[in-house]
């Protein structure tokens, strides 16, 4: 006999979710943007693209560039603060239904700290702690690519009363060292895995075609650096909730990612090109456990690890 319809909410530590897809930090916007493709209320989330405390105005132009295999960018977290987001941009997603999980940066330890600070009393469901963005105070590598680094961040944001998520880099041979210290220091759960650096040359004005000079590659060719990433912080920490993303396009991509270890995932790249792209994502994956009669994702979570 078939079994019932399948469950697609998740949990992610305390925290539950109604779907397993979520929209990544930097691709759907500081709002509602996206509420005009499809119900917001009905994605796992909207994760938005992450926050300073003070507004920051990025990287000079241009910012983005298309590659064979999907894109690179150098936006460089431009923003308007977290003040202005709380008031001009969270009530659109509360208005929408949205779950909000707001991500936070800083180029400083204190950044963040002052971050949490104006999060303060604000509702939300979750802070992701995008610690894969450059260190003022130690400019040889971002807070993502040390250990001692990234556990200050989550020790100088315990004051946020949410669960707390920390955005890891790929770009580091120490990724479970790291992951390892996040969660010592009191993370919550992990993101896995942000975007690969990287550079394009444009040939004809023979320079790099980036503002910035090199960026972040995003896209389906990352993917299977995202899952390798996290095959091996779930095999390092199989009790830690890991969010996965990294060039997700297709509820195949999502299932691949579950199995080696996540509990929730976020799309990103794929929004840009197509705003529906979560929506149909999530459903994909309802398809695929109808398929093989599996009633939720928790029930293949991690099932690549034997």
């Amino acid at each position: 006999m078939s079994r019932s319809r399948p469950r697609l909410s998740v949990t992610v530590g305390t925290l539950e979710l109604s779907g397993p897809v979520m929209t990544a930090a930097g691709t759907s916007g500081h709002g509602a943007e996206l509420a005009a493709y499809g119900p917001l209320g009905e994605l796992g989330a909207v994760v938005v693209k992450s926050l300073s405390a003070d507004p920051w105005p990025g990287n000079p132009a241009p910012r983005l560039r298309p590659t064979s295999t999907g894109m690179i960018n150098s936006v460089g977290l431009q923003g308007p603060g977290l003040r202005a987001w709380i008031a001009d941009d969270l009530p659109a997603l509360r208005a929408a239904g949205a779950t909000t999980v707001v991500s936070i940066w800083g180029r400083s330890v204190e950044d963040f700290a002052r971050a949490a600070e104006l999060l303060a009393g604000v509702e939300v469901a979750a802070v992701e702690l995008n610690v894969s963005c450059p260190n003022l105070e130690d400019r040889s590598r971002m807070f993502a690519h040390s250990a001692q680094a990234t556990a200050e961040v989550v020790g100088a944001t315990s004051s946020l009363g949410v669960p707390r998520w920390v955005k890891l880099s790929p770009n580091t041979s120490e990724l479970t060292e790291i992951a390892a210290a996040a969660v010592a220091a009191g993370a919550d759960g992990l993101v896995v895995a942000n975007t690969v650096l990287g550079m394009v040359i444009d040939i004809e004005e023979r320079r790099p075609a980036l503002g910035n000079g090199g960026g972040g590659l995003s896209g389906p060719g990352i993917h299977a650096v995202a899952v390798r990433a996290i095959f091996e912080t779930h095999a390092a920490l199989p009790e830690t909730p890991i969010i996965g993303v990294g060039g997700i396009s297709s509820g195949d991509d999502a299932i691949e990612m579950v199995m080696a270890g996540a509990s929730a995932v976020q799309v990103g790249t794929a929004s840009l090109a197509e705003p529906r792209a979560p929506w149909r994502i999530q459903a994909e994956i309802r398809r695929w456990l109808e398929r093989r009669d599996v009633e939720s994702l928790a029930e293949v979570r991690g099932v690549a690890h034997g």
